[in-house]
């Protein structure tokens, strides 16, 4: 008995961890652990970036325009670095936006890049995904307001 109470227990808890450990994320400028698990909203955007990357430069005002234009909880946005906390920080002085950025701790971006579908490790990447119904939409390359209106619209329209 003691033994079948181990193994359901042991597996309540295999169950109930995540599928993967989390990521390594934190603000870029607090240093604070970061998980997209907080981000509520019904549909998330998630930008890959560098500030070495030209791509990813150029995108950004458009980006924060178009987030700015969002209903309020319908979709949230994160900015995730593959970058320094000075050269994130030196870059947000030039170019503010108006969503979250974040930046990644861990010691191997491309395994990060591939865990979110980016198997080449191309920057600029992003991911469009309504986690309650699985949708996930990736476009890899710069972004504009139509392509992520697009994208959200098709997460929104799955996920009836």
């Amino acid at each position: 008995m003691k033994k079948l109470l181990l193994a359901s227990v042991l597996m309540t808890a295999a169950l109930s961890a995540p599928a993967f450990p989390a990521d390594p994320l934190a603000g870029w400028n607090d240093n604070k652990p970061q998980s997209l698990q907080s981000l509520k909203a019904p549909v998330r955007v998630v930008n890959l970036w560098a500030t070495w990357c030209g791509p990813c430069r150029k995108e950004m005002p458009a980006m924060s325009a178009w987030y700015k234009a969002q209903k309020k909880g319908s979709v949230d946005m994160v900015g995730i670095a593959l970058d320094t906390s000075d050269n994130i920080g030196k870059f947000l002085k030039q170019t503010p936006v108006s969503y979250h950025v974040w930046r990644y701790t861990g010691a191997d971006s491309r395994n990060f890049m591939k865990s979110y579908g980016n198997n080449v490790g191309v920057l600029p990447f992003t991911v469009v995904e309504a986690p309650k119904c699985g949708h996930k939409q990736t476009i890899t390359g710069e972004v504009n307001e139509k392509s992520l209106t697009a994208a959200v619209n098709a997460a929104k329209e799955k996920c009836k």
